[in-house]
């Protein structure tokens, strides 16, 4: 079974950095056959893909509203996807979601089936 567990949220303030973590267990970042990624859902809006990276050649992706400013990573020995979050902006408020696909495409991750309950992050301006 896939478990997802994501920490690192917080309150920052604007212009601030945090990084956020998912440890995952039940599968391994190494095999080819998933791809992993951050989704996040503001209060009151529709959940929107942040960034994901694929097993195969390591390609990522990056939601326009955070390109620049937030980087992803994983490291395959701790089994642990990151988030680096710099320049942070209210507009980045949000509960961040640890997410398992099949794929990470210039899309997006896609066919996404299993998601952490996720941790809060509050930017003040």
């Amino acid at each position: 079974e896939v478990q997802l567990a994501e920490s690192g949220g917080g309150l920052v303030q604007a212009g601030g950095s945090l990084r956020l973590s998912c440890e995952a267990s039940g599968f391994t970042f190494d095999d080819d056959d998933y791809a992993i990624g951050w989704f996040r859902q503001a209060p009151g809006k529709e959940r929107e893909g942040v960034a994901c990276i694929g097993d195969d050649n390591g390609r990522t992706y990056y939601a326009d509203f955070v390109k620049g400013r937030f980087t992803i990573s994983t490291d395959n020995v701790k089994n642990t996807l990151y988030l680096q979050m710099n320049s942070l902006e209210p507009e980045d408020t949000a509960v961040y979601h640890c997410v398992v696909g099949r794929f990470c495409s210039r899309y997006g991750l896609g066919r996404r089936e299993y998601w952490g309950q996720g941790t809060r992050v509050a930017v003040s301006s």
